[in-house]
């Protein structure tokens, strides 16, 4: 196979690099780009202008970005925050069994084997859900509160106050997963 010596390099971009400015066909050189208008003052302020409307753009592309991270990591934390919380409601009720069977061992079989592994893993839920920052909502005594409690009934007693919790409620951080079921007292009338 012949090589023409007439042949030029068709990369021009290759041919800039190597400091071939003449590469045919209109090619590159390293020559400052001409003026297009006659006046090079409005050329000028043409181009500052065009480079602040660069500047300004990618500033608020910026910004968009910015709070586009912003966004995704709260909607992260939202997320880990709810599957918490499910995790949370679906483990309440295992407690909740556990917490009736401990409560109510009978005297002599406290010292048995099997019921010390049962204490033991009631605590090991109860560290969990520590761990977790779940609180049980302090209800007994305390007045009622509709955003923590749930009244299931009415008892006389002093008014407004909860008597007795027939479910403990719960909450995660500062918000409730379980609102505590509860017996409010209500004021006798003479």
């Amino acid at each position: 196979m012949e090589v023409n010596e007439d042949e030029r390099i068709v990369d021009k971009r290759a041919a800039s690099r190597m400091g071939d400015g003449d590469v045919g066909d209109g090619g590159s050189t390293n020559e400052p780009t001409p003026i297009v208008s006659g006046d090079p003052v409005a050329e000028v302020a043409r181009l500052t202008e065009l480079a602040d409307n660069n500047y300004k753009s990618w500033q608020r592309t910026a910004a968009d970005f910015q709070n586009f991270k912003r966004r995704v990591e709260l909607e992260r934390s939202e997320t880990a925050r709810f599957a918490s919380a499910a995790l949370v409601i679906n483990i309440l009720p295992v407690f909740d069994d556990l917490d009736r069977a401990v409560a109510t061992v009978d005297a002599h079989l406290a010292g048995l084997t099997w019921v010390q592994g049962v204490v033991a893993i009631h605590r090991k839920f109860a560290n969990l859900l520590q761990a977790m920052d779940v609180k049980e909502i302090t209800s007994e005594g305390e007045p009622f509160d509709p955003s923590k409690h749930e009244a299931v009934s009415q008892a006389p007693g002093e008014e407004g106050k909860v008597l007795h919790v027939v479910q403990k409620g719960y909450q995660l951080g500062d918000r409730v997963v379980r609102p505590a079921m509860v017996i409010v007292g209500k004021a006798v009338s003479s």
